[in-house]
């Protein structure tokens, strides 16, 4: 049976691919601090003898007692309130994390996936953002700790590559879905637990700004895709559907049917103005690209938080 290694394996993304690996015929060892992660998202694994779950901090050396085949990095605290919290756990995961991960996967011979970001463009000054685009990011602001752990964690795996490493790399752009933690100052969560409290929906700015939400069964069949394939990357995953935020916004109010009004508040330090995807090479190299409506997607997380 191959084995995979999942860092932050009961992270929100992290725990769908856990599902999707355990369901395709992996044993999985997934490993998490429980920073961000939660343990409720992997407990209807906990009674299969193909999964494992440890406890543990990637900055801190790992001896997995197996050698996986494919080592997934997914660990980091990805979402604004838990950076912004923890700063400087930020920085180490994306640095000593991935380095400690880099170096379990050559002492293995496994191939190393790394979950990368749209936030290594920044506020970006073209769109969509093809992977060829340097970015427009502030090193010093307060998404800098994001940012720039992702930027330096896709520069060290590229080195561990020239030394030999099989490696890839994908930017995950936003993802959303069931098992979105509440709080976490996403914007697709913010708005649904809003929007089934009957509380103002709070958008940032005037709305006008864009994302592109990709639902999560999306995101992890293109992950799989790359993992793969032979192309190294880094390679865009996400949908090209680009949306305003009050337009998102709106679709949940509409989908819960709420009596929410929109909020308006100050748009945050370094909130990118645009954010969409050139799924060119993927589409290309991968044969892959999103199948799930925005509109369904929300259906689904917005039945998810009803639920839970």
């Amino acid at each position: 049976m191959k084995v995979a290694l999942v860092t932050g394996g009961a992270g929100f993304i992290g725990s769908h691919l856990c599902d999707r690996l355990i369901a395709d015929g992996w044993r999985v060892a997934c490993v998490d601090n429980f920073v961000t992660g939660a343990k409720d998202n992997v407990m209807h694994l906990a009674d299969n003898d193909a999964f494992e779950l440890i406890e543990h901090d990637i900055c801190e050396p790992l001896d997995l007692g197996v050698e996986p085949s494919v080592v997934w990095h997914l660990a980091s605290l990805a979402s604004p309130e838990a950076y912004f919290a923890k700063p400087i756990e930020t920085l180490e995961v994306g640095s000593v994390g991935t380095k400690n991960m880099l170096d379990l996967a050559r002492g293995s011979g496994a191939r190393f996936v790394f979950t990368s970001t749209s936030e290594v463009y920044g506020d970006p000054e073209v769109t969509p953002q093809p992977e060829s685009y340097r970015g427009n990011v502030s090193p010093i602001g307060r998404r800098a700790v994001y940012d720039e752990s992702k930027r330096y964690a896709e520069a060290l795996t590229m080195a561990y590559y020239r030394d030999g490493l099989d490696v890839r790399i994908a930017r995950v752009f936003n993802t959303y879905g069931p098992r979105l933690q509440p709080g976490d100052g996403r914007a697709v969560s913010n708005f649904i637990r809003q929007a089934l409290a009957g509380e103002p929906v709070t958008v940032y700015g005037d709305g006008s700004q864009t994302r592109s939400f990709c639902y999560v069964d999306d995101m992890v069949a293109g992950l799989l895709a790359l993992s793969t394939n032979d192309e190294i990357g880094p390679v865009n995953l996400g949908n090209p559907d680009e949306r305003t935020i009050r337009d998102v916004a709106e679709l949940v109010i509409e989908r819960t049917k709420s009596s929410s009004q929109i909020e308006l508040r100050p748009l945050p330090e370094d909130d990118p103005r645009r954010r969409c995807p050139d799924i060119s090479l993927a589409r290309t190299r991968l044969s892959w690209s999103p199948t799930v409506a925005l509109e369904d997607g929300i259906d689904r997380t917005i039945q998810w938080f009803r639920d839970s």
